[in-house]
């Protein structure tokens, strides 16, 4: 499949038309009639998939490029942000497997979660476990780190290489104690320590934290990318707050692009990051049907159209996206798809 552009005609805050086209068939001129633009003026080339025009309020942006897998994973890149969802789906989706991400740029990638079909779902794109370099759990569901005792293991015994894991020291002491140290504490060779730890199977990478911010923030580089992690209120231990949530994350990559991780509807977090960060595109946990843990879509359909049209939903059911058409209809950018490069 060749690439796809994803093309939004605004007007104001509100989405006039969207629709996706091959790049062959970008044509101003043709795009200009479906906005009832004038006279082409100027492309700003600072950010040079945005168009202008006279005498009109009118704007033309491509934000992305998209594009499907073609033959084996791309883990590197002429140094474009890729995004690649190795699944989309919730903790109990079978169809799109689990919602795990890779991040691509230049020579490096970040999986964000490794599920427990995380390890399978790779091989769907011939590629393997062990080809993963860097890794970030943003918590410890199953379905975000049920996969990392494959991937321990994995490199362990085969490869023999540590892979590099982005975690505070706070929870890298949970994930380990609570998650992976079951089938991975006891040495598998005679020339290993009776007791394995953490930091055998894993370089920690440690992101640094940011002062001054409303909740827990925390930063770090990889090659060129740029992460921002933020606390996020998904599993509640008492009150419906994130300081009294079960550690979990959502992520800023290069202050362009929101990943929410899992979280229930949180519009002061939302709103913060647009006001400042301003996303050109947020991926954004969603369940169509009420949940006591997850961002739920008629909650999310409450946000305005300047924010909802930068939404893709992602973490659903099955079945959710039969409802696709719908999902646009009320003003949201779409759902993510698995197997699908987006290019920013």
């Amino acid at each position: 499949m060749l690439p796809l552009l994803k093309i939004q005609i605004e007007f104001g805050n509100n989405i006039v038309k969207s629709f996706v086209i091959q790049p062959q068939e970008f044509n101003l001129r043709r795009i200009r009639k479906s906005a009832d633009a004038l006279r082409f003026c100027t492309v700003n080339r600072k950010r040079k998939m945005r168009y202008f025009f006279y005498n009109s309020n009118y704007v033309i942006i491509v934000r992305m490029v998209m594009r499907e897998f073609n033959e084996k994973l791309e883990l590197t890149n002429k140094g474009g942000l890729s995004f690649f969802f190795v699944g989309v789906g919730g903790a109990f989706s079978k169809k799109y497997f689990q919602n795990n991400l890779l991040i691509i740029k230049g020579n490096e990638h970040i999986l964000v979660d490794c599920g427990t079909l995380c390890p399978l779902s790779l091989t769907t794109f011939n590629a393997n476990i062990t080809d993963i370099k860097t890794f970030l759990i943003t918590h410890s569901h199953a379905d975000h780190a049920g996969g990392l005792e494959e991937a321990a293991l994995m490199n362990m015994y085969v490869t023999r290489r540590r892979p590099k894991m982005i975690i505070t020291d706070e929870y890298k002491k949970k994930l380990w104690e609570n998650t992976i140290k079951g089938g991975c504490s006891i040495r598998g060779e005679d020339n290993m320590p009776k007791y394995m730890k953490f930091d055998d199977y894993f370089e920690q990478i440690r992101p640094v934290k940011i002062e001054g911010m409303p909740r827990p923030m925390h930063e770090i580089n990889i090659g060129t990318i740029n992460l921002k992690l933020f606390r996020t209120k998904h599993l509640f231990l008492s009150t419906d707050t994130w300081e009294n949530s079960f550690y979990s994350v959502g992520l800023i990559i290069d202050d362009r692009i929101v990943f929410t991780g899992d979280t229930k509807t949180d519009f002061e977090l939302i709103d913060w990051l647009v006001t400042k960060y301003n996303p050109e595109v947020i991926f954004h946990d969603c369940q169509l049907g009420k949940n006591a843990v997850h961002a739920w879509y008629q909650e999310l359909k409450v946000f305005p159209q300047d924010i909802k049209k930068r939404i893709y939903l992602c973490h659903y059911g099955d079945k959710d996206p039969e409802h696709e058409n719908e999902i646009k209809t009320d003003g949201f950018a779409g759902i993510a798809k698995r197997g699908v490069y987006y290019d920013f």
